[in-house]
């Protein structure tokens, strides 16, 4: 699944295996029944989390649980405590932003998005998975693999084709040979182990957990080991635990094909702005004549046809950054000005040391997660098929994921997921979410029959709550004040039915600022939701 850019131990058996944990004997776990000493805090060096006098430390924890008392690695964790009394306090909240490989040690600020103050409540905890961020050791292969000088994502020759599997072959082999036993325990399951032993270093009973994108997943399976300490849970932009994951990227190009349609549209709506097409037909046509031009003339020697389509596909996941894409294209169709979309570009994708660290560990949770066709043959023939009718990512995605071809750490089974003795838990999604189909919520909604879901009815947006639906986000409000969810309907169908995130008006005086300016509410959205 392309950037949804990301334990079984026992209390009894975490104290008596040796489970290292950081602790600070004179900090004695304040709440649950749990012994296990607490995380040794101290001041954060992020400036956002110390301005909200967040609390920053690190969790040993087994590289292989099968093998507790053996090597140890570290994860860093974040920590909001609660603000009302203790006797309305509510317990731990774990965030995961998703991704695979999405860092979440800044979201302890989550906490303060949610209206009616209903957050307040609880001690929200970030935390950067296995791998991850600052975690210890943090994942990285090549940092400029995902930079300029890639070959065309369509491969539209054999020589493109073999320049691109010997491209992810070498990614993986770097990989193999920087990360070592690291990638065999980067499985989901490890990682819900993790948040296991998170829970009771924290002396937490059970966990409240809110997971975006991947981070779904991450608390679907959470819950299907541990449905006794699961307390309450939202899961926005469910991943369906049916396409666990080549195929779950196979309905991924579809959905942002139509989304990217959608998209068109709104462009050629406001065609007195952006003067790129009076209808969607003509957008799209401007799109694809720009992508074919860019091929053989890229723009300043190094932006070309992969380039515009990593750009455009931000446009496919959130209505968050509609304004400054648009704008982008505009200033390069229009003037031949290539700078604004060069910046979008590599805002997105830095090339420093260490910046594909999302992208390792998002390969290495999906690579390992479950088996892929091991058979090249197979990857052909069902990206050319399905690129017959969705031309717009489908190469993009296929290359993006290619590494699992030859990913040199062997595949676990995929996890069965069960929601049976699980509490009441609030699923979100839009209808049109290209991420997360939306068909996946519904399959999250039947495998637990105490969900209720809500549909963002008709919206493209993935994972956008807290960003100021009303509608939404009082329901999440409401869910975390009380345990209340709305009344579940009888069939195959959503709950309750909200407006989507609005889309934006470039003509409405507010909305009137440079486009690239607006990119700031899309990084936001990008690291809650683990683009």
């Amino acid at each position: 699944m392309r950037r949804i850019l990301t334990t079984v131990v026992t209390l009894g058996l975490a104290l008596s295996s040796g489970v290292a944990v950081a602790y600070a004997a004179s900090d004695t776990p304040r709440r649950g029944t749990a012994t296990y000493e607490p995380i040794r805090w101290g001041t954060c060096e992020s400036t956002g989390l110390a301005a909200r006098n967040a609390q920053c430390g690190l969790l040993s924890v087994p590289l292989d649980y099968a093998q507790p008392g053996g090597e140890q690695i570290k994860l860093a964790v974040s920590r909001i405590e609660h603000t009302t009394k203790d006797a309305d306090y509510q317990g731990v909240m774990l965030v995961n932003p998703g991704g695979p490989g999405g860092s979440g040690l800044d979201l302890s600020v989550l906490g303060e998005y949610v209206p009616k103050d209903a957050g307040d409540a609880y001690d929200w905890i970030g935390f950067d998975p296995r791998g991850v961020g600052a975690s210890e050791p943090s994942l990285g292969c090549d940092g400029g693999y995902l930079g300029y000088g890639r070959p065309p994502y369509e491969p539209t020759g054999p020589k493109i084709e073999k320049a691109w599997l010997k491209k992810a072959k070498g990614y993986a082999s770097d990989c193999a040979r920087i990360a070592g036993d690291l990638l065999d325990h980067l499985r989901t399951t490890d990682t819900v182990q993790d948040l296991d032993s998170l829970r009771a270093a924290l002396g937490a009973e059970q966990i409240n957990f809110y997971g975006f994108s991947y981070g779904t997943y991450l608390g679907q399976v959470y819950a299907t080991r541990y449905p006794q300490r699961v307390r309450r849970m939202v899961l926005d932009g469910n991943v369906d635990p049916r396409r666990v994951w080549y195929d779950a990227n196979l309905d991924q190009n579809i959905a942002f094909d139509r989304n990217m349609k959608i998209y068109f549209a709104w462009i050629a709506r406001y065609d007195k702005t952006y003067h790129l097409g009076r209808n969607a037909k003509a957008v799209e046509k401007v799109f694809y004549r720009e992508r074919a031009r860019l091929l053989e003339h890229p723009a300043d020697g190094e932006f070309g046809p992969d380039e515009l389509t990593d750009v455009f596909l931000q446009a496919g996941y959130y209505v968050f950054g509609w304004e400054s894409v648009a704008y982008a294209f505009s200033a390069w169709v229009n003037d031949r000005d290539p700078d604004p979309l060069r910046s979008l570009f590599e805002s997105a994708n830095p090339t420093d040391d260490g910046a594909d660290n999302g992208y390792a560990v998002y390969l290495a949770v999906q690579c390992t997660d479950a088996p892929w066709p091991t058979s090249w043959q197979k990857w052909r023939a069902d990206n050319t098929r399905i690129h017959s009718a969705a031309p717009f990512l489908t190469w993009g995605n296929a290359w993006y994921n290619a590494p699992c071809l030859t990913w040199p750490a062997a595949p676990g089974k995929r996890v069965r997921v069960s929601g049976t003795n699980a509490p009441p838990i609030l699923l979100l999604s839009e209808t049109l979410d290209a991420a997360t189909p939306f068909s996946g919520s519904l399959e999250v909604r039947r495998r637990f029959p105490r969900a209720a879901l809500i549909e963002g009815v008709g919206g493209t947006t993935h994972a956008g709550s807290l960003f100021g639906n009303a509608c939404v986000d009082n329901a999440v409000a409401e869910y975390l004040a009380s345990g209340k969810l709305p009344q579940r309907a009888k069939g195959n169908t959503a709950d309750k039915r909200c407006d989507p995130v609005p889309k934006p008006d470039p003509t409405e005086p507010s909305a009137k600022r440079a486009g690239i300016a607006t990119l700031s509410r899309l990084d936001l959205q990008r690291r809650i939701a683990g683009y």
